[in-house]
């Protein structure tokens, strides 16, 4: 799963997905709608790729991260609505997903996000569960 195209764009809803390139910023769709628009180089912009999750231990990238909520779901969405949701909802799904996972670090806003993101990804088919990566890994 490459999230590298994949962009949260401050004062947009839902996620991006890069389409191309111009010469003063960059054209984007809208995950959830579909809508194309132009965003430019004063926006402030975050891919997805470079986004990490704190550990006890380290930080984790986010599509592994993904690729664990997707396992511990079996591959469906949140049962709960994460903008709505309590933390103890919130944190026991991230602790199935990311046992180690650090407490202090990681806040509610930050889960919110994270299953908010998990859903429209699912959503969109953005989400593929990468089985050779963890043989490789074994």
């Amino acid at each position: 799963m490459d999230l590298t195209n994949i962009l949260v764009i401050s004062g947009k809803p839902d996620l991006s997905e890069l389409v191309s390139q111009t010469k003063g910023g960059a054209i984007v769709k809208n995950l959830v709608t579909g809508q194309k628009y132009p965003v430019f180089k004063n926006d402030r912009i975050s891919s997805l790729g470079e986004i990490r999750m704190f550990t006890e231990t380290d930080e984790r990238p986010l599509d592994e991260v993904m690729q664990a909520i997707f396992k511990v779901l079996d591959g469906k969405a949140t049962a709960f609505d994460p903008k709505k949701a309590d933390g103890k909802e919130l944190f026991d799904l991230l602790e199935k997903a990311l046992p180690d996972y650090d407490r202090e670090r990681v806040h509610t806003s930050d889960a919110r996000k994270l299953f908010a993101w998990y859903n429209v990804l699912l959503g969109a088919e953005k989400i593929t569960f990468e089985e050779e990566k963890e043989n490789a890994e074994s």
